[in-house]
């Protein structure tokens, strides 16, 4: 699944001091191997650089739009 600019996720990483908790993707960035990373804003800061496997959609987050 791949994430867009706006959308709201849970962060899982055990290294960084927002494991666990939901942020919004302020921006999607392609790496040279083809995949993307995201920079997260949480509530009092942000984290950058985080790989796709790193993320999970919030609750509610959910909208196929086609």
């Amino acid at each position: 699944m791949s994430f867009e600019e706006d959308d709201h996720v849970i962060l899982h990483d055990e290294h960084s001091d927002y494991d666990g908790e939901e942020g919004q993707i302020t921006q999607v960035m392609d790496t040279m191997f083809g995949d993307s990373t995201y920079t997260v804003s949480f509530e009092d800061g942000q984290e950058t650089g985080i790989p796709e496997d790193a993320l999970e959609a919030a609750d509610g987050d959910e909208d196929d739009e086609e």
